[in-house]
Parts: structure tokens; sequence; C-alpha cells
């Protein structure tokens, strides 16, 4: 009996020892515009406990294909949680998604999936990490997205400042935050508590694990110099087609040669070294929207964008991808520039929504990190970009990480 229990102990810890952390599956080529929105706004995915949001998404196949959706809780290291499904979902998933509809007077056939939080057949109960999985209807997993819920038990004042080290003034954010709370009374917060910090909600370059730097009563402070820095990047380039037909300011040309509409934008040069200049932008988002149309999810077209960059600094076996929120930021083939050795320039053609658009210019080092030192269109501490902080906590006895909070700012307030 002793080796039984023995063996049932060291089987458990082996399980949780081997987890391996999940990341994303990439939507194939059939799926387009992947977001969640609230009041028809796109957001970064952090919504607060029992607040509604929506999942949706494009299949270009057009075809009302079945589709079926399951939502997982993680830890904070994105490893499998503890709990049973029952735990934190109130209902079943593994439900076909039922809310869609095709596209009309479109070129390009789509069909449109929504997914309300929380829904006919679910919804959230607990804090967390969560993975929402998609699969056709012979459960094939087609892609999932990562969002996060967090419950609102302690208030994180946010500030961001210029770095404290001379060689990083000028390129480099700061962040520097406390923890306030009047409900929890922190157990080993050294051990306990942990914060992820966002730029612009982007997954790919966010700083994790961090801890408290030191405590004043119940109060967690923050005031790292270089820790909790980052790069401050460039405003994003943009360019807005709502109505698809009309060269702007960013759009050279439209043509609709290959049966659906070409949007060729201006060819653009890196910036950085040419000192900061203005720029407005919605810090890497985007908003699908038709100028004439009555209901923009269905009736706004997909077209063929294609962008161009002359950077004869980079060699032409440079990693550059064109990244946004419009496809994730994924860093994928499909959003990789190619070359064009007769032009001289980086080209690419993607075909999206059409809207208005952030976009930039991403460059991946051979190991295929995110190169942010030397960014293409350079790091200037004058960039406007938004900051999140999410705070993770887990009590002595606790099965799970919860989240306890959620920070917010921007640096256009940023003070030396």
């Amino acid at each position: 009996m002793q080796r039984i229990i023995l063996f049932i102990v060291f089987a458990f810890l082996g399980s949780h020892l081997n987890a391996q952390a999940v990341s994303e599956t990439d939507a194939p080529f059939n799926i387009k515009t992947v977001t969640f929105t609230q009041n028809t706004n796109n957001v970064y995915p952090f919504f607060r406990l029992g607040e509604p949001f929506q999942f949706s998404f494009d299949d270009l196949y057009g075809n009302e294909e079945d589709y079926y959706f399951t939502v997982t809780h993680y830890n904070y290291n994105w490893t499998p949680s503890d709990l049973a499904k029952a735990e934190y979902l109130s209902g079943i998933d593994n439900q076909r998604i039922q809310d869609y509809e095709n596209s009309f007077n479109t070129l390009q056939l789509y069909s449109h999936y929504r997914l309300n939080f929380p829904n006919n057949f679910c919804h959230i109960t607990k804090s967390g990490n969560y993975l929402i999985s998609i699969y056709n209807s012979t459960r094939d997993l087609i892609f999932s997205k990562r969002f996060v819920v967090y419950e609102e038990l302690v208030d994180v004042p946010m500030q961001i400042k210029r770095s404290r080290i001379v060689a990083d003034n000028k390129k480099m954010h700061n962040v520097e935050f406390s923890i306030k709370s009047q409900n929890i009374l922190f157990q080993n917060p050294m051990q306990n508590v942990k914060v992820i910090l966002f730029q612009n909600g982007k997954w790919n370059n966010c700083i994790v694990n961090v801890k408290p730097q030191f405590t004043i009563g119940n109060d967690l402070i923050f005031k790292y110099n270089k820790e909790t820095q980052f790069f401050a990047g460039n405003e994003y380039l943009y360019f807005d087609n709502k109505e698809i037909r009309a060269a702007t300011n960013s759009i050279s040309k439209v043509d609709s040669n290959s049966g659906l509409y070409n949007t060729f934008l201006y060819t653009n040069s890196p910036r950085k070294n040419k000192g900061y200049t203005f720029f407005p932008d919605v810090n890497g988002n985007f908003q699908p929207r038709n100028l004439t149309a009555q209901n923009s999810d269905v009736e706004a077209d997909y077209t063929w964008v294609y962008f161009s960059l002359f950077a004869p600094e980079y060699q032409a076996n440079s990693n550059i991808y064109i990244t946004g929120m419009f496809n994730n930021n994924a860093l994928t083939s499909e959003n990789k520039m190619e070359y064009n050795t007769e032009k001289g320039i980086f080209q690419k053609a993607i075909l999206i929504k059409q809207g208005f658009n952030n976009y930039n210019y991403t460059l991946i080092d051979s190991k295929h990190n995110i190169d942010n030192e030397n960014a293409i269109d350079g790091n200037y501490y004058e960039t406007e970009n938004n900051y999140t902080a999410l705070v993770y906590y887990r009590a002595n006895g606790d099965r799970y990480d919860r989240v306890i909070g959620k920070g917010d700012t921007n640096s256009t307030n940023i003070t030396n």
C-alpha cells in the first residue's frame, strides 16, 4: 500500500515538473481578423471578471463551417492549472458557435463568426490565464488565442519614466508602479506575487515574473532601473481604406485586376536616426470599416495590401515582418517580407479587411527573437505607448494563480 501511495505521489509531481507551457496556435490562411471586442471596439484581451466581451473571426471559405470552442484555464506561466473545468466554468464548453452570418456585397466571400462571453452555454467564474481554442467539425484544432480575466482586489498606480541609465535615456521607457490593497493581506509577497508588464497589449515583448522590489506595510513597490524597461519604439504607421476604391495620403493606387481589390501603399523607409516626429496612432489597433455600409462586420471587403520598404542598410536575408493587431503580431511566413533584388526593396502582400489599420516593421534576429534595440523605425522616448500591468497572486494553500488586479498608464506624461 505504501509503495502504491509513493508511486501516485511521484507520478503527480512528475506530471507537474514536466508540464509544458502552452502557446497560441496561429490561424491558417483562411481565418482572418481574429479579435476580442467590447462595445464594437477591438481591445487588448484583458477582461474584468463578469464583464461581457466578444470573440470574433472571419472564415474566407465562406461555407458556413461548423466551429466549436473550448476554454481552458492556465497558471501564471501558461502551464495547465490544477482546476477542473467545472471549477472555472459555469456550464459547458465544446459547443458549436451558433452566431454567424455570411458577407454581403463583397468581392471576397467570407463567413463572420461571433462568440459572446458570457453566453448561453457557459460563463467564466475564476480569474486567471485562459486559452480559447477553435475546432472544426472533425475536432481538428484550427487556432487558439490567449486572454486574461482579472479581479479588482488591488489598486495598481503606474507611472512611465525615462531610463535612469544615461545610454538608454533617449530610447527606453521605464515602468514604475506599486500594488495597494485593503482587501488582501499579502502572504510572502516576494514569492506569491508576480507581475506581467505589457506594451500596447503585445505578448511577444512582455516582461514576465516581475517581483516586488520592497514593501512598505502591505504596499508592494516596484522601482527598478532595468528590469521594467521597454524599448520605446516609434509611432505606428497606418493606412485607411474605408473607401476601398480611393487613393489617400498613404495609398498610392487601387485596382481590382485580380478579382479582389489591390491596395498599393506608398513605399516606406526606416525612420531610425531621423529624430522623432509626432505621428498620431492607435498603438497598433485596427477597426474594420466600410464607409458606405451599415454593418462593417459583414459588409467590409478584403483587399490585398501591398507593403514595400526601401531599406538598403538591411541585407536581402534580413528577417522583417509586418505586424499589428490586425494579424495578432504573428511572426509567420504570411507576414514576412521578401526582398525584390530588381527593385532593391522589401515587399509583401497581405490580405486584410478594409478599414483603419496600424502596422509596423518588426526586425527578427538570427535566433528568431525580436530585435527591438535595432528597430527599423528607431526608439524614441517621446513615443506614445500604452502600458498594462497584470498582478498574479497565489496565497499559501491556493490551487491556482488568481489575477487580482490590473493597472494601465500611458507614456504621454512621461517624466524624468
